[in-house]
């Protein structure tokens, strides 16, 4: 079994059952639209993959760092850790190293993390939950992808598809009557 077909499993596994936030989208169908939207982009590293199958699973889950590592090695780990929150900081802290981490990410993370706001944004549209709550998850959604934005534009010649997706999110976002996101060059 391919270390993708491996992690694609053990996501599985590990969310059986489990909603995401919004209240309908099975949180393992989320992460396979993350993966998809990495494959439309183009990348084909298996550990970059197998990494977007398990980028909540720190957060979600009593799955460890180590055991990351263990499973998938060392990179798979790194880049899961880079991207997740750490729960033992108090919950303003937490987001003030959240957004550390996410300036310092290796590129590879912040593309995951692209993807991963990109399949939010779907996500949201269909939630039950008011257009408050909807446009206040937009703009914490949208403040992460300010913070990575620069890498993202920098390398975007390396990953074309940068650009689509960012307009797939600027459509989106034109829903919540919000400013779209402008890079440099794009």
């Amino acid at each position: 079994m391919s270390k993708l077909q491996f992690a694609e499993n053990f996501a599985k596994e590990r969310y059986s059952g489990m909603i995401r936030k919004n209240g309908i989208t099975p949180h393992y169908e989320h992460l396979g639209g993350v993966v998809a939207r990495l494959k439309n982009l183009g990348i084909t590293d298996e550990e970059v993959l197998s990494s977007a199958w398990l980028h909540d699973i720190i957060d979600d889950t009593k799955t460890s760092f180590d055991e990351i590592d263990q499973r998938f090695g060392s990179k798979v780990a790194v880049l899961v850790l880079s991207i997740s929150k750490d729960k033992s900081l108090p919950r303003a802290k937490q987001e003030e190293q959240y957004i550390k981490q996410l300036k310092e990410s290796p590129f590879d993370a912040k593309l995951i993390k692209l993807c991963e706001i990109s399949a939010s944004m779907r996500d949201l549209k269909n939630a039950s939950i008011s257009k408050t709550k909807k446009t206040k998850e937009v703009k914490k959604k949208l403040f992460y992808l300010n913070v990575i934005k620069s890498d993202l534009s920098k390398n975007k010649s390396q990953v074309p598809g940068i650009i689509s997706l960012i307009n797939g999110i600027n459509d989106m976002i034109s829903e919540y009557g919000l400013r779209p996101i402008i890079f440099n060059n794009i």
